[in-house]
């Protein structure tokens, strides 16, 4: 293992393209990770990078990128609500929509939520009077 560290200290700017050191630190952010083995830095990077590699591909074929010569948001965004694989990412990359629908959206949602609130209410209610 340490050749390979040592290995990769070298020329690790040339196998990968990802910041290191910036991958260090988004690994060290969770709270079980107490020290980071160069090798698993190493991979993690490389693994990050052929993901982000595969949706951009995957995007760009199932896209209007091939029409356009181009990748766009909107081709991330249709791949992540569409393409199961990237299903998890559809927070991250939200469909882009206008702000003045956006807050009638917000405005719906408070609206429901209000209502689901007190029926919430009264189901508890319910609940103690039958225990």
């Amino acid at each position: 293992a340490e050749m390979a560290a040592a290995r990769l200290s070298g020329g690790e700017n040339r196998l990968v393209s990802l910041p290191l050191s910036r991958i260090r630190v988004i690994m060290k952010s969770s709270p079980e990770v107490s020290s980071i083995n160069q090798d698993a830095l190493f991979l993690t990077a490389k693994a990050t990078e052929l993901f982000v590699q595969y949706l951009a591909t995957y995007s760009y074929k199932h896209g209007r990128g091939k029409e356009k010569n181009a990748l766009t948001y909107t081709d991330l965004s249709h791949t992540a609500e569409e393409c199961e694989t990237f299903q998890f990412l559809a927070d991250i990359l939200p469909k882009k929509i206008l702000a003045s629908k956006y807050l009638k959206m917000l405005e719906k949602e408070k609206r429901d939520g209000e209502v689901r609130e007190d029926n919430e209410e009264e189901e508890e209610e319910e609940d103690e009077g039958e225990a």
